[in-house]
């Protein structure tokens, strides 16, 4: 739970989550926009604001919980020209800009180590923000609705196993909920098993930790 973390880490955590979860739903309306579907722009969502991407309750939960939400980008996939092609790159949109985003991160804090400014609060907030930019990125990977993961597995899956893809739209939710259920009461988390490898070689691609 964050509210739980010293305030200097909220300070800075808060912020990081924010930006990387604002810049995520940003990143589907501007793909979405580039392939002909002006639906989220119409809904004014094409922007860095941040009153126009939170959810009040995903940022609460991201507060009390650990985890949490943003309002999904609206996307009507009748105005694209491939349908199933553009959808999976507009969902792939959001985790590929957190991952560019952590790359960025990582090269500015490549150059903090050169200069020896890893270890004060340039460095820290360097860390988180590589760090939580990965995590949302490798979490919205998991091929479970609603997360962008599904969209991306239900593209190539549709034609080989439509009754798989069904099944995931109809139990998804509950699977991942469940997932995420047995990890805030056990404390041993299958999503972070799965998740952890990822995020250790992103980390050390980007910033060499």
């Amino acid at each position: 739970m964050l509210f739980r973390l010293p305030i200097e880490v909220l300070v800075l955590l808060i912020p990081v989550l924010v930006f990387a979860l604002v810049f995520h739903e940003f990143a589907h309306a501007w793909v979405a926009h580039k392939l002909g579907d002006d639906t989220a722009a119409q809904q004014g969502r094409l922007t860095l604001n941040p009153l126009a991407h939170l959810d009040p309750m995903g940022s609460i939960m991201i507060l009390f919980v650990g985890f949490g939400w943003a309002k999904p980008v609206p996307v009507n996939p009748h105005n694209f020209q491939n349908p199933r092609k553009d959808m999976m790159l507009v969902a792939s949109a959001g985790p590929a800009s957190n991952l560019l985003l952590a790359f960025i991160g990582g090269t500015i804090f490549r150059v903090a180590i050169a200069g020896g400014l890893q270890h004060g609060t340039l460095g820290t907030m360097l860390y988180i923000f590589i760090q939580i930019n990965i995590m949302l990125a490798m979490f919205n990977m998991i091929p479970l609705p609603p997360l962008d993961g599904s969209q991306i597995f239900n593209g190539f899956m549709i034609r080989k196993n439509p009754e798989l893809v069904y099944k995931l739209q109809m139990y998804g939710p509950q699977i991942l909920f469940g997932l995420i259920l047995i990890g805030y009461f056990t404390k041993i988390s299958p999503i972070w098993m799965v998740m952890s490898p990822f995020i250790n070689f992103f980390m050390l691609l980007f910033a060499g930790v």
